[in-house]
């Protein structure tokens, strides 16, 4: 598989592994071990987590079932966490964010505790907040860094203006924001975000690369419309189905977006590696962005 430098010294497979949904695949942790090294034999190795999956529980059950159960896996793969949502039931309170330095070097602790590593390849801000200090998160990514806790430091879902007012107070380099984008969410070509990844040349993260599903399932004329698009395509080029494509026309971005697949099943996660095999044409690639558009290009 494809992988894509994200430092000097860090690099992602194409296709990285997302443990949102863990608790709603009812693994054994025989079936988490066995999946998990499914996966790595498929070449993706970079799992993304976050220290609020599964009500602050995933990190835990992954490390707990894997890299415990296998330490030798630990050098084989890169884990990208988040922090900085504090949830209502944690604090009796609010739904609400936290980037305080304090916070931000005790969450980290957390999860390396959880998942039982001494360090973490990427650390990522959840998301933005209106209260976020920018010179406070750069003390906790300094130390950080120098304790080798984190090597790498990026955001998840934030807007440029957001990333640039972040950007401007670090001494370390915004490696990826994770920003969710699908054929069904074009929200990251409109606000500037691929823009910004192109002028920053990094790779963005994907999430939710297949709509939630909605690509397969959804029966608004919209999706509809898309998804006879995507038939049309897969006839043409041979693919296996239209998620085949949906992640070929992800992986074909000169951006060289990284698409997080968040199933637990292993067939669908075959999707996107069998997905790398197939490159569209420039005008197939426009023919889905006008059916997820609705209307032809001006």
């Amino acid at each position: 598989m494809e992988r894509i430098n994200i430092s000097k010294d860090i690099s992602f497979s194409r296709i990285s592994l997302g443990f949102w949904r863990l608790l709603d695949w009812k693994f054994t942790p025989a079936q988490l071990m066995r999946f998990t090294e499914e996966c790595m034999d498929l070449g993706i190795t970079t799992m993304d987590h976050a220290d609020i999956y599964g009500g602050y529980t995933v990190e835990e059950i992954f490390g707990r079932a894997v890299l415990k159960k296998n330490p030798a896996l630990r050098n084989k793969m890169e884990i990208v966490t988040k922090c900085g949502i504090v949830s209502a039931a944690d604090t009796g309170g609010v739904k609400h964010y936290n980037y305080s330095q304090a916070y931000i070097i005790s969450q980290v602790e957390k999860s390396l505790k959880n998942l039982g590593v001494d360090h973490i390849e990427t650390l990522l801000l959840h998301r933005p907040s209106p209260m976020m200090n920018p010179s406070h998160v750069a003390h906790a990514f300094d130390k950080l860094y120098a304790q080798g806790k984190v090597k790498t430091f990026g955001v998840s879902n934030f807007l440029p203006h957001q990333y640039s007012a972040l950007k401007s107070h670090l001494n370390v380099p915004i490696v990826t924001n994770q920003v969710e984008l699908s054929p069904l969410c074009l929200d990251a070509f409109e606000d500037g975000n691929i823009n910004l990844a192109l002028q920053e040349k990094f790779s963005p993260m994907v999430w939710s690369p297949v709509g939630g599903g909605k690509i397969f399932t959804g029966q608004s004329p919209a999706e509809v419309g898309l998804r006879n698009a995507l038939e049309t395509i897969r006839e043409e080029i041979g693919a296996n189905d239209i998620g085949e494509v949906v992640f070929a026309w992800i992986l074909s971005h000169p951006s060289k977006m990284i698409p997080i697949v968040g199933s637990g099943k292993i067939q669908r996660v075959k999707i996107p590696v069998n997905a790398a095999k197939y490159k569209l044409s420039l005008e197939q690639w426009f023919t889905v962005w006008t059916a997820a558009k609705g209307q032809d290009v001006p």
